[in-house]
């Protein structure tokens, strides 16, 4: 079912056949975008065909994939992806905003949405009989490499900062990979991870870096594109085209560059089909101590300026984005922006979409925080249909999460102390 033509270099634009590079563009280090056989899909597939499909998960879209499907469908890399959209009537109230909706990625096997990812490149691993798979993490990407890799077997190497979170480092542990925790940044961590797979012939799994990365995270936008046909025709109770109202705008808080990048390249893939009619809005929301993609958008360049990265969001992070090009080109390319949020910001965003019963970590809650000073700057209108991703669980940074809420008072087992608090 592989429908898989090549690469072509985000940068200059050349084409290779698959087999003719692994990596990045051998002339320029461009990251390399997967070209599918469009024609060829077209002429096999109608959109039904693929929203007909009883897979649910992302396997769903293997149609839409470079990858053929992994054996055995009872694994958790067969459970990543399709995760639920919900209503969120009364913060959309709050905002003064009439339709608003998150997409809730903590669902994923490892509780975040760098499943998607590391399900896809696991699978090219197996693939090409890759003996090892490396990838450098804050902890999201290298908990969801060693889940899916633990699921079938395949062996794994992460590389993490040692400032990563302890729940983090506890997934890596528990499913068995192979974990080195490096005295530095994420961006030590990922030149290691690069260095080493040339060393010793592991197979690097590195965000952006792996043109495979990008294939997994864009099947969140075909989810996008599932939901909001059926939310259209709800929402209107009658097959009305899309391209008749406001487009759905999509905020999407960003680190590297290589979320936002695939949820670019998912619809993308969908409009070189035929199957929308336009681009969704996309929104990037990042850290104001980790803006270098920001940065670039408000310059009005494709030059990623390193920063010296600090902030509570651990898993956007980041000083080198190593998809920045691509990561501006997801806003500039949808009418969309870039916003940047202080931490104290994203902190209060994790307890306002708590009170919805969904508990974001840092990063995921950044999204919302930029959505909110986007309300209050004008940037986005009462009546946008807006959806916001939740990028990974709340369980995965404790620590941050205590700092978004009054500690539990502790009392003596009585009646009387319970009165004295209430």
């Amino acid at each position: 079912m592989k429908n898989f033509n090549g690469y072509k270099c985000s940068i200059c634009g050349t084409e290779y056949l698959p087999g003719q590079v692994t990596y990045t563009c051998p002339k320029d280090g461009g990251n390399l975008d997967v070209v599918l056989d469009y024609s060829g899909i077209q002429k096999k597939f109608q959109p039904e065909d693929i929203t007909s499909r009883r897979e649910t998960s992302l396997w769903r879209y293997l149609p839409l994939l470079p990858v053929d499907e992994p054996a055995g469908s009872s694994t958790p890399l067969h459970a990543a992806g399709w995760t639920p959209v919900f209503a969120l009537p009364r913060l959309a109230e709050k905002l003064n905003l009439k339709h608003l909706w998150l997409k809730d990625e903590s669902r994923n096997p490892t509780a975040s949405f760098k499943d998607r990812a590391s399900a896809v490149v696991v699978t090219r691993a197996r693939e090409i009989k890759a003996e090892v798979v490396v990838t450098a993490s804050t902890g999201n990407a290298g908990a969801a490499l060693a889940g899916m890799s633990a699921a079938v077997g395949q062996k794994a190497v992460i590389f993490a900062p040692k400032s990563a979170p302890q729940a983090k480092v506890a997934q890596l542990l528990i499913f068995g990979a192979k974990v080195l925790l490096v005295d530095g940044t994420y961006d030590d961590a990922f030149d290691l991870t690069v260095k080493c797979a040339d060393e010793f012939g592991w197979y690097c799994r590195n965000t952006g870096y792996n043109p495979f990365t990008l294939e997994g995270k864009k099947t969140a936008a075909f989810e996008i594109w599932e939901w909001w046909m059926e939310a259209h025709r709800e929402w209107h109770k009658k097959d009305s085209p899309l391209d008749n109202h406001s487009p759905l705008t999509i905020f999407v808080s960003v680190g590297d560059g290589n979320i936002i990048s695939g949820i670019h390249k998912g619809f993308k893939d969908l409009l070189a089909l035929g199957w929308i009619p336009n681009m969704p809005r996309i929104i990037g929301v990042q850290s104001e101590g980790s803006a270098a993609i920001a940065n670039a958008f408000n310059a009005n360049t494709e030059v990623i300026t390193p920063v010296s990265a600090t902030t509570i969001a651990d898993s956007i992070s980041v000083d080198l984005p190593r998809d920045g090009v691509r990561a501006v080109r997801a806003a500039t390319q949808t009418n969309g922006t870039y916003i940047t949020v202080p931490d104290s910001e994203i902190i209060k965003a994790i307890a306002e979409i708590g009170k919805m019963g969904i508990f974001p970590e840092p990063a995921g809650a950044t999204a919302y925080a930029g959505l909110v000073k986007a309300v209050a700057s004008g940037i986005v209108k009462s009546d946008d249909p807006i959806l916001v991703m939740n990028t990974g669980s709340g369980l995965k940074d404790i620590r941050a999460a205590m700092q978004a809420v009054t500690e539990a008072p502790i009392i003596e087992p009585t009646l009387d102390a319970v009165k004295k608090i209430l």
